[in-house]
């Protein structure tokens, strides 16, 4: 009988950490060498003990799952955890094993470990893996300021359905009404979470979180429609089209 992989455990979520401690005893092929809930513990951990996989959430206050691979010298196989679809594919960027969404099923489980045998072990020590996590540890704002007037007003980017630029001005649409801010487009993008954010048009930048409904149009564009009271249509220039279904898993 093959020995049984070494496996440590990182999410701030107690009850999700529970059920994956759970799940993995009933497989039969993991030990757990240890299980935390706090990432500045885990960073402690990793750096003087060295599991065969790392089952690590995303998502945590304080530190995210990408930063805290980030500040590792040395990089174990990962499979992330994450309730959310929008860090699926920045997950498989880092070539991790596999990424589980929550609740995690014992479906999901066994597909991760099958592809843990398989991995290639050697892609971890390779320079452009630490470059890639240096680049996704990056924490982006989840509101940005506003000016009415002579106050300053913030505005929670999960409600900002996109951003546009007019008449030299740039503004944030919300459900409600668009505000100007002062700052242009292109200095804009940068600060955005990339996950989040997608430039369809050189003066539109689209909340991918809004995105309902897309359809073709002629010479190659595309028209998506947002969910929002408005229903919002907005083109999608021809050279973005590809790389939006790209990002859309179309």
């Amino acid at each position: 009988m093959s020995a049984k992989l070494r496996a440590y455990l990182v999410d701030d979520e107690l009850p999700a950490l529970k059920r994956l401690s759970r799940l993995l005893a009933a497989t039969g092929r993991v030990e757990i060498i240890g299980t935390t809930a706090n990432p500045e513990e885990a960073l402690q951990f990793l750096s003087g003990n060295h599991p065969d996989v790392l089952f690590l959430d995303i998502q945590m206050p304080g530190m995210n799952g990408f930063e805290l691979l980030s500040r590792l010298d040395r990089q174990p196989p990962v499979v992330f955890s994450t309730a959310y679809d929008q860090y699926a594919l920045r997950a498989f960027e880092v070539n991790s094993i596999d990424y589980l969404l929550k609740p995690v099923e014992p479906e999901q489980l066994q597909r991760a470990l099958h592809k843990l045998d398989r991995f290639d072990r050697s892609w971890l020590d390779r320079p452009e893996f630490r470059a890639l996590l240096q680049e996704l540890s990056r924490t982006f704002p989840e509101r940005i300021s506003v000016r009415i007037g002579d106050r300053t007003q913030f505005l929670r980017l999960a409600g900002v359905t996109h951003f546009f630029a007019q008449d030299r001005l740039t503004y944030a649409a919300t459900e409600s009404r668009n505000y100007c801010i002062d700052r242009p487009l292109a200095e804009m993008e940068p600060k955005l979470d990339p996950a989040r954010f997608f430039r369809i048009h050189r003066a539109v930048l689209v909340n991918l979180d809004w995105i309902e409904e897309l359809r073709p149009l002629f010479a190659g564009r595309l028209v998506l429609r947002l969910r929002d009271r408005k229903r919002t249509e907005l083109t999608v220039a021809r050279d973005r089209a590809r790389a939006l279904k790209a990002r859309l898993n179309l």
